[in-house]
């Protein structure tokens, strides 16, 4: 992998992750455009996802500092019910890591025809959540349960993560406003979990191929690119304007289908 290449995969990743059109999705697109095996660049894509952590821990700090000051309160206040029900959004996730791990690693072959099918089941996803009668509710424990299913279904590549989670949540009746940040509040939980699993395995050891070079453009490239798009969406969330990016993901979905 040469600098070029980590420069457009970070800015695929930093962009695609917080905007509803699946940073995985495109990240394959990526791989089997510039010939890049997914297995080969395991640690890259893991380097990739920490960048766009990082952008959401700079972003959200702010929320990040309030709710760990009302953790250290040791009372079940606001802050501890909030970081309660992000934990309950991770569960789906967390389990179907645990169970299924290499059947999720054999998703990201390079299969064209699924992440085609499945930028198809985001843009439908995204069109009826664009569409459905949007509500004021504040997120719920069950709700937060079944946002982090929609977070689960997201491991498959094409099934946008921050689509998913917001519009499921939009469908649910809740607020665009709670949306936009238990959306990528909640994502933190179960990267940083699989990251860290992954180092204690040596999984990352082995396989990592990528020069420290490319892996720092990558990296600038995604936190770069991430806090951006991270911003973006939050406005785009409150406008609730999500049909665009359900008709991008369709068009998307399609040209890859037909390219495999």
């Amino acid at each position: 992998m040469n600098e070029l290449q980590a420069l457009l995969l970070g800015l695929i990743q930093g962009l695609t992750e917080f905007l509803p059109i699946s940073s995985s999705g495109h990240l394959e697109i990526g791989h089997v455009l510039f010939g890049v095996e997914g297995e080969s660049s395991l640690l890259f894509d893991v380097v990739l996802h920490g960048a766009t952590v990082l952008s959401t821990l700079v972003i959200f700090r702010k929320d990040i500092y309030e709710l760990f000051k009302g953790l250290l309160q040791f009372k079940w206040n606001d802050e501890t019910q909030y970081v309660s029900k992000l934990i309950v959004s991770a569960i789906p996730v967390g389990i179907a890591g645990v169970l299924f791990e290499e059947q999720i690693e054999s998703l990201f072959k390079g299969n064209l025809i699924l992440v085609g099918s499945a930028l198809l089941f985001t843009a439908l996803l995204l069109g009826f959540a664009n569409y459905a009668r949007h509500g004021e509710r504040k997120i719920k424990y069950l709700d937060a349960f079944i946002i982090g299913i929609a977070q689960m279904i997201a491991v498959i590549p094409g099934v946008s993560r921050s689509g998913s989670t917001i519009a499921t949540g939009m469908i649910l009746g809740n607020s665009k406003n709670d949306l936009a940040r238990f959306s990528f509040l909640m994502v933190i939980i179960p990267i940083l979990g699989a990251n860290f699993l992954k180092l204690l395995s040596g999984d990352l050891t082995r396989q990592a191929n990528v020069e420290v070079v490319p892996m720092m453009v990558g990296f600038i490239a995604a936190f770069v690119s991430g806090l951006l798009a991270c911003s973006w969406m939050i406005k785009i969330v409150k406008r609730g304007k999500l049909i665009y990016f359900a008709i991008y993901c369709a068009l998307i979905g399609l040209i890859a289908i037909f390219a495999a």
